[in-house]
Order: structure tokens, then sequence, then C-alpha cells
């Protein structure tokens, strides 16, 4: 795509803005236990994919798929890397950590071209290298504050970076390749909620109206974002969505800081803006490589 479209931004930017708003559907389910609203987030997804599929008339993508071992054995490797995102993530917003759910998606791109320099042979910029040094220095600025790791950004980095990285050699269409992912991970949730039930330790026995609606609205929130992005990627420029793809933590930042009052302090002090420098080094580099594209 060469040129922006209003249809691509009003795609994308809802998109965005649903994802953007997610801290607080998952601070509302934040006493049903994470496995359980990552499996409602699967089970009703499917239904979700599935018509829209249907919709789209491209069902035969989907069957063709799942009788292709090669690329049934990928959409399994995505498909347990976007399961453990989604799980790291909820557990983020649960347990109080929005802000460390923010700086896992702020290093997220600066990962994705790191991964890109190793794996396939892309030469990096020196901006390019000097975001990813920013980025780690971040990361050892936390570290050694807090005495550990942040294993919950660094899963959601890792979890994601991996899964847009074999995302690529799935080759099928966005839409299809979100359906397939849900579809194998159906019975591994169903099976994780037969096993709740049979322990006694189901949320969902003794869930209120409230929360069967919001644990019913997980599949809605987690199908309909993929299909605007998706849609919305027809519709503008790669650089384009590199650089705002970045509203989604800026947002999640904001709201743990002004709504959850999570603690900006001591370490975050130094490594936030660390990460923002990464990011606005990120940012000149794709401004840059457009601006030659164009030449």
């Amino acid at each position: 795509m060469n040129e922006d479209t209003p249809r691509g931004f009003a795609f994308a930017l809802g998109a965005f803005a649903i994802w953007g708003m997610l801290p607080f559907y998952f601070r509302a389910l934040g006493h049903v236990p994470t496995p359980e609203v990552v499996a409602h987030r699967v089970i009703w997804a499917v239904p979700v994919a599935l018509g829209w599929l249907l919709y789209l008339g491209r069902t035969a993508d989907l069957r063709l798929a799942i009788r292709t071992p090669r690329m049934l054995g990928m959409a399994v490797v995505t498909a347990a890397l976007i399961s453990l995102n989604w799980g790291a993530y909820v557990w983020l917003i649960q347990s109080g950590q929005a802000m460390e759910a923010a700086l896992g998606y702020y290093i997220n791109p600066i990962f994705s071209v790191f991964l890109g320099s190793i794996f396939l042979g892309e030469r990096l910029s020196a901006r390019q290298w000097g975001a990813v040094a920013l980025a780690f220095a971040a990361v050892v600025v936390l570290t050694v504050e807090a005495g550990s790791l942040p294993l919950g950004a660094l899963v959601l980095v890792f979890s994601w970076g991996g899964y847009a990285f074999f995302k690529r050699a799935l080759p099928i269409g966005p839409n299809q390749g979100f359906a397939l992912e849900a579809l194998i991970l159906l019975p591994v949730a169903l099976a994780f909620m037969g096993w709740q039930a049979a322990q006694g330790n189901l949320f969902a026995a003794q869930a209120s109206g409230v929360d069967w609606l919001l644990l019913l609205g997980c599949g809605v929130i987690t199908a309909v974002p993929l299909i605007l992005y998706a849609n919305g990627a027809k519709g503008l420029r790669l650089s384009t969505i590199a650089i705002s793809g970045y509203a989604i933590p800026t947002m999640i930042f904001l709201i743990s800081t002004l709504a959850f009052q999570e603690p900006f302090e001591g370490a975050r002090l130094i490594a936030f803006p660390m990460i923002w420098a990464a990011m606005a080094l990120y940012i000149w580099e794709v401004l840059r490589k457009r601006r030659a594209a164009r030449a």
C-alpha cells in the first residue's frame, strides 16, 4: 500500500481504541482466574471468527489450511504463542501491573526489528541499534532496582515477537489465520473448563449475570479488533501502521497511571524515558525509510 486512506485510518483507529481500552475490561474481570478468562477468550472468539469468514465467503481457505500438515503445524506454533501472550497480558492487568504490560508493548516493535536482524539477515541502521540498546538498558535498570527481571513484560515481548515472526511464514490471510488458531486452541480451552468443572473450581458455575456478559464479550473484544486491524492494514502504509501502533502502549500507560494509579517512581522514572527515546529512534528510522522510498 503506497497511500494512506481514510477507510484504513478508520479501521485501524477502531482496533487501536479497543486494544488500548482493554485494561478496563480485564480489570472488571479481576476476580475471575486468569486461565479461565483466556479460555473464554478462545471459546467465544471461535463463533465470531467463523461468522466473519462465512460473511466474507473465505471458508475454503480455512478448510485447505486444516488439510495441509505444514500449515497446520505452523498454526499450532502461532496459536500457542498468542495464547501465552493473552495469558500474560490478562494476568498483568488483573494483578495491578498494567504499567509493565505497557512496557512490554513499547518494546515489541524494537524486538521485532532485532529478530529480523538475527533470523532474516536484515541489516540494522545505527538508529535501530540505538533503539535496541536503549530498550535493553531500560530492562537492566528495572532489573537492578527490583532484583529480578520484569518477567511479565518480557513474556509479552517474546510471545508477541515470536508470534509475529512465525505468522510471516503462515501462507494464509489474517482473518483465516486467526480463525484457524482459535479452532486449534478450542479443544484445549474446553478441556480446561471441563477439568475445572470436575474439580469444582469453575468460576462460571457461580458467575453473576454481569460476569457472564463480560465473559461472553471476551470473544468480541478478542476477534473484532483483529478483524478491524486486518482491514485497516489494507488501507495504510506499513510505516503508518508501525508508528500508529505505539498508541496502544501509550493508552495502557496512561490508564495505569491516571486511572489505576500505579506508582510511577524509582527505576521507572529512568527506564520509561529510555523506552520513549528508543521509540523515537524507531519512528525516526521508519520515517527516513518512507522518505527514501518516495525518492
